[in-house]
């Protein structure tokens, strides 16, 4: 089995974290930790897809929150790979899963309800509406 998780740097990711090691049996599971960055507006039509030069000095942060988190799936005895992406978190979370062949997603969701949720979006929601293969979202309370 493929699953591809996607996380962010919050108390969220530890509860995905958790989820897969308690839920999964490491034989035969394959795991990519996937964080994607988001410019704050689209690359210019000359310059890359990619282009966002405001990001670079999230990319190192970036870098270890997918290792640290891929060392703790590797000690538990899964295989890991990890990816920092730019581009819409939302559509790159789907595309990563497409093009590696991913049978599950696994998202966490902070559990916003009401105006927070409507102004944020809510990429949990996005990804399980619109991903090729299964998702699974894991909640978390969202604190008072």
């Amino acid at each position: 089995m493929k699953i591809l998780i996607g996380i962010d740097d919050s108390k969220v990711s530890g509860d995905v974290l958790r989820a897969i090691v308690t839920q999964f049996r490491t034989e035969h599971t394959q795991i990519r930790v996937l964080h994607v960055l988001q410019p704050i507006a689209p690359a210019p039509p000359q310059m890359a897809p990619g282009y966002a030069p405001e990001l670079e000095d999230q990319k190192k942060p970036a870098h270890e929150l997918v290792e640290r988190i891929a060392k703790e799936l590797l000690s538990a005895g899964f295989k890991v790979d990890a990816a920092v992406e730019i581009g819409d978190i939302r559509e790159r979370i789907i595309d990563s899963a497409a093009e590696w062949g991913a049978d599950l997603i696994i998202v966490g969701s902070r559990g916003q309800s009401g105006i927070k949720r409507f102004l944020l979006g809510s990429v949990a929601e996005f990804v399980a509406r619109h991903a090729k293969c299964s998702v699974e979202i894991v909640r978390t309370p969202a604190s008072t």
